[in-house]
């Protein structure tokens, strides 16, 4: 039997939809603008997750999806993904609100490989179902859901099928329902929603609608309103999964404010046709499961390593917990150049880290982590900076930058307008600089601490020359804030950026995570 506190995963893994397969459960999660994107994860227990890696490299080769020039997709690429196993074969459908085009991939084995398939429409926050009968259909749309059948190779929609409206909430909503997962049980049909409760508020909860038949009429009703003691930052947008023997439970998860969205495990039950989750009307503190295989070992979610040898022993991949802040330049970074490094090559002039290509990073952990690297600027030129950034819109940043062939460390960073999730979205506002000192050397170590505890959101940059020396803080602690501009949790990064010239190099070596900032 596990027991462990909700939430199960402290860390950034929004949308989950999670199925089961035979003894084993997946999960899909968004990642916006990340590469590669789509995480897919496994579990024996739903407590402990893993891992198996992604569903694409990239989505579109457009300057905006290669962070070209000022273009970026920050916020946008894959949301809200819906994961399903049907007939042996796996699909994973979400739609990226950028190219508004709805993305359709199948697979034979979880962990890939993904081969995209062609499918017609824009399907928002959509989830498959595929009923009893061999029918397939689609549950999509915000404020209003629509119901619409595919055709049976779920290229599009199946001309004269049943294409209805199931739901619409009212007009002055902060949050209409969207983020729907639908689902079939003991003859009654269930779509989930994320919904807000009135005009102005921020706390989300979740709608379950129930139907005898899918031409019937589907009755709604609020299945969990829950904070869980939290900055009224509710429990939402998920879906009900079954194990082995027979138990339910519901998968949802909280805005935990700068560190992201955090999955939450409720157990689950059926009155009167309706599910009935959590314990009381609320999230439970801890939840129990059992695992079907007891003695499986997990891999860890972050890590230190850059990378792994492939399957074939021939080259070196990026380990899965890495992933860069757009679709990389391949050209532009080496993981072979130097044995144990990330080098980094400035391609680009840019304003700020925000346009840096190939941002390698790496999600925080709650309720505090650290992170700590060395760091190279032998190859880099005048006007350059390299750093620890803690990624997201109104980012903090310690940082190695060259002037006039010396070496000096800043911590720079782009104040927040204010404490509102709307973002600024002024990705080229030039940051401030809140802390600066002369290095005798282009050698430095960097270091990261970020504390999530009850929503403090703060950062701290420290450094020092060496592993003999103490760690000195630089700058100012960092206020942190989860923002639509990134719609993402704060994550570890390491950046390279140009002001002046192009051709430096950076090297990233000895990357430490930690689970804890005291570490």
């Amino acid at each position: 039997m596990m027991n462990v506190g909700n939430p199960i995963i402290y860390s950034d893994f929004p949308d989950p939809d999670v199925i089961r397969v035979g003894d084993t459960y997946y999960m899909a999660s968004t990642t916006m603008h990340y590469m590669p994107g789509c995480d897919i994860l496994r579990s024996y227990d739903l407590i402990n997750w893993e891992l198996l890696g992604q569903v694409f490299e990239g989505l579109a080769d457009n300057p905006r999806h290669r962070l070209e020039g000022e273009n970026n997709i920050y916020g946008k690429g894959m949301w809200a993904p819906t994961l399903r196993c049907y007939d042996g074969t796996f699909y994973l459908l979400f739609a990226a609100n950028d190219t508004h085009e709805t993305y359709l991939f199948e697979a034979q084995r979880a962990e890939g490989p993904w081969k995209r398939r062609p499918i017609g429409g824009f399907y928002y926050d959509s989830s498959l179902f595929f009923d009893e009968d061999g029918k397939v259909y689609i549950v999509h749309g915000q404020k209003t859901l629509r119901l619409t059948q595919l055709k049976a190779d779920l290229s599009g929609p199946e001309p004269g099928g049943l294409d209805r409206i199931v739901a619409v909430d009212e007009e002055r909503i902060n949050l209409g329902f969207e983020g729907s997962h639908m689902y079939s049980h003991d003859g009654k049909y269930y779509i989930f929603t994320c919904h807000m409760l009135a005009y102005g508020s921020e706390r989300k909860t979740e709608v379950c609608f129930v139907a005898d038949s899918l031409t019937g009429e589907f009755v709604g009703k609020c299945v969990i309103d829950d904070d869980m003691g939290y900055h009224n930052l509710g429990v939402a947008q998920g879906g009900m999964v079954d194990t082995p023997a027979g138990q339910w439970y519901a998968f949802m998860f909280q805005d935990r404010g700068a560190l992201g969205r955090a999955p939450v495990l409720m157990p689950m039950h059926f009155e009167d046709g309706f599910p009935v989750l959590g314990e009381n009307g609320k999230v439970p503190v801890t939840v129990q499961t059992v695992s079907t295989r007891p003695d499986h070992r997990y891999e860890p979610l972050n890590g230190n390593a850059f990378t792994v040898s492939s399957e074939d022993g021939r080259s070196l991949r990026l380990m899965k917990y890495w992933q860069f802040n757009h679709a990389p330049h391949g050209e532009l970074y080496s993981l072979t150049e130097r044995p144990g490094a990330y080098r980094l090559r400035s391609g680009k002039i840019c304003k700020t880290v925000m346009s840096a290509y190939n941002t390698l990073t790496q999600r925080m952990t709650g309720p505090d982590c650290a992170a700590q690297v060395t760091l190279d600027g032998s190859g880099m030129k005048d006007g350059d900076y390299a750093g620890l950034c803690a990624f997201q819109g109104c980012y903090g940043m310690v940082a190695l930058t060259r002037q006039e062939g010396q070496y000096s460390l800043v911590m720079l960073g782009k104040p927040a307008k204010n404490e509102t999730i709307f973002g600024d979205y002024d990705y080229e506002v030039l940051p401030e600089e809140y802390g600066r000192v002369r290095l005798p050397s282009c050698v430095v170590q960097l270091r990261l601490e970020a504390d999530f505890e009850d929503k403090r959101d703060v950062a701290e940059f420290f450094w020092r020359e060496d592993e003999d020396c103490e760690w000195r803080k630089l700058g100012v602690g960092w206020k942190l804030y989860f923002k639509m501009d990134h719609f993402t949790g704060c994550r570890f990064g390491l950046a390279y950026y140009s002001t002046e010239q192009t051709g430096g190099t950076a090297d990233f070596l000895d990357f430490h995570y930690f689970n804890s900032r005291k570490s």
